[in-house]
Parts: C-alpha cells; structure tokens; sequence
C-alpha cells in the first residue's frame, strides 16, 4: 500500500444519500488499501473488464462480461484499482485502473524524475486507467478507452493540456450499497453502457445520469467484490 495514496474513511461518501456500510470489506478495500477488486454491475451480475487484455493497448474499450474465461482470470482482466488521485474541492478522485497489463517502470535515466515510490521502496506500477472521450456523452460513439494517460488517443485527454483530467472520477456510494462512478469532465454523467443496455459484452460509455433505479437503464450500481467473493449472490440484496 502506497503512503500517497491513502485517503481519510470520512471522505468515502461523495454525494451518496447514505453511508458505505462498515462490513462492506470490498468497498473499503478498493477505495482505501487499494486492493483489485471485481466490479459486479448489480442488474445481471456483469463484470467490467478491458476489451483487450495486452499491455501495449490503449486504444480498445471496456465490456460487460458474464462469463469469467480461463485466459481474463489468468491475466487478471476481471480485477481493477481504485486508486486515490487527488481532490477536486472537497470531493476525492480516483482513477479506475486495470490490473491486466500491468507495468513495473524502468530504473529513470540519468537527470530524470522519478514517478513515485510506495512505502516498500519499489516504483509506483504503471497501470491503464478507464479514460473518457472528451465530448462524451453527446454522441453514442463516445466510448471510454484504457490506456496511460499518454498513451490514449487524443480524444480521450484533458482539454486543458493535463491528459489526467479525462481520467479522474467522483465515487458515489449509491442508495443500494453499491458504487457508480462520475467523471469530473460531465458532471452530470456516470458510467454507463451503450444504448442504456446491460447486456453480456455490452459497451461501456458515459450516460447522462436522469435518476431512477439500478437497473443499467438510469443509476449504475457496481458492487465492488474481492476475487473469492465472486460466487456471492447479488440479486437477493433487492427482494
């Protein structure tokens, strides 16, 4: 765990109507001790994972999978880091990053910055992190990448010059016990899916966020869920 990367238990609730729940271990576990979670979207018990798996893409999209396959289990497609990045006010952001393609850096040059050391010493991994298009969610093509943050196509960096700023979200815990997640571009969006549908293999994009229910087709709910906690049922939460 990285000291710079620790944030306050008060800050876990950003616009969310109630609190996260103190037994709700996944939850604590992705936004404070940076552990990689599975994100279980709470309509048809999905996970968000990278289109594509390889370290060296960073031009493909997220899906909604339903099956959990040999080769994402092996290459850790199905986790993700909600790594704390900062503040925006009050409101803390973090990135949402992939666990698949993961990469420790090289030793910096000679006369270069290093980009950062956790509490063990080691270099900080370089992870893709979920990037939106800048002009989303204005048209159904507006998808979101996974990339680094120089590595994405130019669509998918900060108007102002700071390529993080397509990369940073508000985490709201939801009315369900769950997570959705705000990009700090279109605060009036959420993550979402392509035509309001949750379906297997469904493209994630931003969605105007028009209130309602946990369905997929308003409020994304996410539950975030440690690796050995996949078989856990998710659906009796609501009946």
């Amino acid at each position: 765990m990285y000291t710079q990367e620790r944030t306050a238990m008060t800050n876990l609730v950003v616009g969310g109507p109630v609190a996260v729940n103190s037994y709700d271990n996944a939850i604590v576990a992705a936004l404070v001790e940076n552990r990689p979670v599975m994100l279980v979207h709470a309509f048809n018990g999905g996970y968000l994972r990278p289109v594509d798996l390889k370290e060296e893409s960073h031009d493909k999209g997220v899906q909604l999978a339903t099956a959990l396959d040999p080769a994402t289990k092996e290459a850790k497609g199905h986790l993700w880091h909600i790594t704390p990045a900062g503040f925006f006010g009050q409101r803390p952001l973090y990135f949402i990053e992939s666990a698949a393609g993961q990469v420790t850096p090289k030793p910096p040059a000679a006369g270069q910055a290093d980009a950062g050391r956790g509490d063990d010493g080691t270099p900080k991994p370089q992870r893709r992190r979920i990037t939106v298009h800048r002009d989303a969610p204005k048209s159904t093509c507006d998808t979101v990448q996974v990339g680094l943050p120089d590595k994405v196509g130019d669509n998918w960096r900060g108007k102002n010059g700071a390529p993080e700023d397509t990369q940073l979200w508000v985490v709201t815990v939801t009315p369900w016990g769950g997570i959705t997640f705000v990009p700090i571009t279109h605060p009036d969006a959420i993550l979402g899916f392509k035509d309001h549908a949750v379906t297997a293999n469904g493209e994630v994009r931003v969605t105007y966020n028009w209130g309602g229910d946990f369905t997929g087709t308003v409020i994304n709910t996410f539950y975030p869920r440690l690796p050995n906690e996949w078989d856990v049922p998710y659906h009796h939460v609501f009946t």
